[in-house]
């Protein structure tokens, strides 16, 4: 009896193994696939067929227009914010773990209310607090409340990951005269360079697919960023849909590349920190 029961969870685990891959596989075969479509062969074709004629004009069309420019506005947006959320989160994730003070763990907890606040409920406030502070279309505009929005689950992980680091070890250093600053920069953030790098990671990829922030607080087509710009290829009476897909293959090339990158960083800061 324990034999067929366990075959049959190891035939239920394969089969919804193999649904879940191909969740993920089909669709990014099918962009895969439409980019190297001409407009006819998508409208007439096997959707998920090799197409017959493949070719690269879809992406010729791509890069022939400012793909470059809103590649570039994503690559300033994303590197800034992540800049800015690392450097306030490794400061206030240390301020907490260090001092258990009242008023550290009020902060602690406003951090965390944070993840409570869904930021659809908030872009009004935001686009009224920007255009008061005159940042309105301006890729600044973009970095401040994407940045904000970003710190609470930042904060929260770095927490639990400096927390896992030995009291002994800033013991140490407090007794050879070393101060706060010293032992965040020489001691807290090399230990933590594996969460460094997951929050990283992962705040830079919600950066990078941002679009509501892009939409409601720039105008400008030289300040669009990659997700926005996606919805230019449109026309009059319909979307040229392989373009848009070869626009996606395209935006997704960086995003691949920093994960081939620092996959090992990734594995080690999702796997530590979380061992209390």
């Amino acid at each position: 009896m324990s034999t067929v029961v366990t075959t049959l969870r190891r035939t239920a685990t394969g089969g919804a193994g193999l649904l879940w891959t191909a969740l993920v596989v089909v669709p990014l075969y099918w962009v895969l696939v439409t980019s190297l479509r001409g407009q006819a062969d998508f409208t007439t074709g096997n959707p998920l067929a090799l197409p017959g004629h493949p070719t690269l004009d879809n992406y010729r069309t791509v890069l022939d227009g400012d793909f470059t420019t809103y590649l570039l506005n994503s690559v300033i947006v994303t590197l800034a914010t992540v800049a800015v959320v690392i450097a306030v989160a490794l400061m206030a994730a240390f301020s907490v773990v260090r001092h258990s003070t009242p008023w550290s763990r009020l902060t602690f907890r406003l951090y965390l209310l944070g993840l409570a606040i869904p930021l659809q409920a908030v872009i009004i406030p935001v686009y009224l607090l920007i255009i008061r502070m005159r940042l309105y279309d301006s890729l600044l505009a973009i970095v401040l409340p994407s940045a904000a929005f970003a710190l609470p689950v930042t904060v929260m992980i770095l927490v639990s990951f400096l927390r896992d680091i030995p009291r002994s070890l800033f013991e140490a250093m407090v007794m050879d005269g070393a101060g706060d600053w010293r032992m965040l920069f020489s001691l807290a953030a090399p230990m933590a360079r594996p969460a460094l790098v997951t929050v990283a990671v992962y705040d830079g990829l919600q950066v990078w697919n941002g679009f509501l922030f892009p939409l409601i607080l720039t105008q400008s087509g030289d300040k669009a960023v990659l997700p926005l710009a996606l919805t230019l290829y449109r026309g009059e009476f319909g979307i040229n849909v392989p373009a848009t897909m070869a626009a996606v293959v395209l935006s997704t090339l960086p995003v691949l590349v920093v994960f081939v990158l620092a996959r090992r960083q990734l594995v080690a800061g999702l796997t530590a920190g979380f061992s209390k």
